[in-house]
Order: structure tokens, then C-alpha cells, then sequence
């Protein structure tokens, strides 16, 4: 808990389960024996549930029990159909967010754990993620909404395996919540859960995943810092809005151009991950192979042609903006890459 001072004020997530319980009281217990304020405890009321309300009102009782406050922020609007953990997550953090904001916290903590750790590797090498994919989430990052750039989200829990945290709250008397999705099977963390026995009886376990997550991290570190050498030679920032030099951008080594890229995307969309990685493989293929047309978008933003006045490279310069209000996809975005004709 040593990193956490300097991002003080802050707020713990709590959805009533094991993991983000035992930070709150970790989270107490450090403040307390460091003399600050006590987090504030913060938990989200999907509204996908019947009982989810009820479970909220839970969460800010046992906060309570434990003295500190605890806030319900409950999610509104139409219960959403598909993708329902995306949706989820993306209320969840801009209703935290908001409220951070609004009270002047400094960041949010979450109880993400080791096994968190290996299941995410697990996903993103599913999907097909390149290397920032597959390297281990930080304990230190931005927080995942680009909408609040003064809030940091912090995992302090990353090296602890849920189970100890587990053994932790029974110690304690505390019980905890068990959410019905983290058993539906529909739902990929759930399938990737269930087969645990089966992959460490090969010899993958969540602590070797883990550890693969972490040296991919390493490695992350020190492509980004050769990667910003190629944004030196092949972009221009101009407001809020980036000039590219396509022949510096694709005549760089793939691994770094693709990165150059996605920081560039990163920066004008707003948006605190990094695009899909196959859809910035095929950004990257239009952008080497001249082929963007009158434009593209991705992340957020629109690729385009610059005006003459802007050909800072040259005919070939490209003008990346933040995208304005999105048009239905035509037919070529099953690509994950919207051109203009």
C-alpha cells in the first residue's frame, strides 16, 4: 500500500464480492495507520438484477459496520442486450468517475487480484491482442475513461490470489457477495474460470500466467520507449488534432509503426485503452498500402487525407481528428475500420 500516499483522497469500488471487500478493509486499515482520511466506498447498482439494489444497500452497510462511508450510484437508462459485461463495466466507471470528480478525489481503487491477472491474459489472447494486450495490467494506471484525466485508477492487489483474500475475510467474520454472472456460463470469464483444473493440470497456472503477463510488461516498457522515437520522425501533434507521415509510420519496424499508431489514436480520441489489435493491424495495412480513400475511422477517430495547407509530409501527409458524430456503418466495418468512399 506504500505507491498509494500521493493518490490520496481516494475511493475503494466496492461490488459487495470478496476481492474489492478485503481491499476496503485493507484500504481502512492502511489509512488509518497512516493517518489519513478513510476511503470512501463507492458501489454501483447495475440495475441488470432484481436484487441488485438490495445488494448494493449490503455493500454500504457493511462499509458502514466498518467505519466508513459508503455511497450507492445507481446505472440508469434501458438494460442493454448485448455485450452486457462491456456495458456494464462502462457505466460502472463513468458513474465512479463522476463522482470522484465531483467530490475531488485523487483515484479510484479496484481489488483487481492475480487471478484477475491470468484470466485477462487468457481473454485478451483469445481476441488476438498484441503485446500491450497481453501484458499484465498495471498497478499504477489512467484511469479507463478518458472523460476524467485527473483520476488515477490504482489495483494494490495484483500479486494477492483471490483465495488469501478469501481465508482473509473469514478471519475477519466478513461475509461477502456472490454475483450469479461470475457462474454464467455464457460469459468467457466464466468459461476460462471453470477450466482452471484443466490448464493447471497442464502446467499453466494462474501464477505462471501471471508471470508471462509480467514479462510481457517488461518488454512493453521498453517498446514504448523506442516506439516514441518513431512518433518523433512520423507525427505532429496541432491542437487537438495529429498530422501523420504514412512513409516514417510504416517504414518503421511493424512492432513499433502499430504502436506509434495507437498512441497517436489514443491521444486525439480521448480514450484511455488502446484500440483492438486487429483492427489496428488493418488501419495500419490501409495507411502502408495508400489505401485509406477519402478516410477512415477507428478508436474514435477519423483518418483522412490532409488539405493541401497541411501536407506537412508532403501529398501523402494524413490528418487524424477526433470522429464527430458517427454514421450507421456501411459495408466494408465488419473490418473494424469505417472508410469513406
Amino acid at each position: 500500500m506504500g505507491a498509494a500516499k500521493p493518490l490520496w483522497p481516494g475511493a475503494v469500488a466496492v461490488s459487495g464480492g470478496s476481492d474489492s471487500l478485503a481491499l476496503m478493509l485493507l484500504l481502512r486499515d492502511w489509512a488509518k495507520m497512516a493517518e489519513l482520511q478513510p476511503p470512501v466506498v463507492l458501489c454501483v447498482d447495475h440495475a441488470l438484477r432484481p436484487e441488485s439494489g438490495r445488494e448494493a444497500r449490503k455493500v454500504v452497510r457493511w462499509a458502514e459496520t466498518a467505519g466508513l462511508r459508503g455511497h450507492v450510484l445507481v446505472r440508469k437508462g434501458k438494460t442493454p442486450r448485448s455485450d452486457i459485461e462491456s456495458a456494464a463495466r462502462n457505466a460502472r466507471y463513468r458513474l465512479i468517475g463522476e463522482w470522484a470528480t465531483e467530490n475531488s478525489l485523487k483515484a479510484i481503487y479496484v481489488g483487481h487480484t492475480r487471478d484477475d491477472q491470468a484470466e485477462t491474459f487468457l481473454l485478451r489472447l483469445a481476441r488476438g491482442s498484441g503485446v500491450d494486450g497481453l501484458a499484465a495490467m498495471r498497478a499504477i494506471s489512467p484511469y479507463p475513461i478518458g472523460d476524467f484525466p485527473a483520476l488515477t485508477l490504482v489495483r494494490p492487489l495484483l500479486a494477492v490470489e483471490r483465495e488469501t483474500l478469501r481465508d482473509f475475510l473469514r478471519g475477519r467474520r466478513q461475509a461477502w457477495l456472490d454475483d450469479p454472472m461470475n457462474d454464467d456460463p455464457r460469459y468467457a470469464r466464466v468459461q476460462i474460470r471453470k477450466a482452471w483444473p484443466a490448464l493447471e493440470a497442464m502446467g499453466l497456472s494462474k501464477g505462471r500466467i501471471a508471470d508471462a503477463a509480467a514479462h510481457l510488461a517488461r518488454a512493453r516498457t521498453a517498446l514504448d520507449a523506442v516506439s516514441r522515437a518513431v512518433l518523433v520522425r512520423a507525427c505532429r501533434f496541432d491542437g487537438e488534432e495529429a498530422l501523420l507521415d504514412p512513409t516514417a509510420l510504416t517504414g518503421a519496424p511493424r512492432e513499433l509503426g502499430l504502436r506509434a499508431l495507437a498512441t497517436v489514436l489514443t491521444a486525439v480520441s480521448g480514450i484511455a485503452y488502446r484500440p483492438r489489435f486487429e483492427r489496428l493491424e488493418r488501419l495500419y495495412d490501409l495507411i502502408r498500402l495508400g489505401a485509406v480513400g477519402s478516410g477512415c475511422t477507428l478508436h474514435g477517430c477519423r483518418i483522412a487525407p490532409a488539405s493541401a495547407m497541411r501536407a506537412l509530409y508532403g501529398t501523402g501527409t494524413l490528418l487524424v481528428r477526433r470522429e464527430g458524430i458517427r454514421r450507421k456503418p456501411k459495408e466494408n466495418t465488419d473490418l473494424g475500420v469505417q472508410r469513406g468512399s
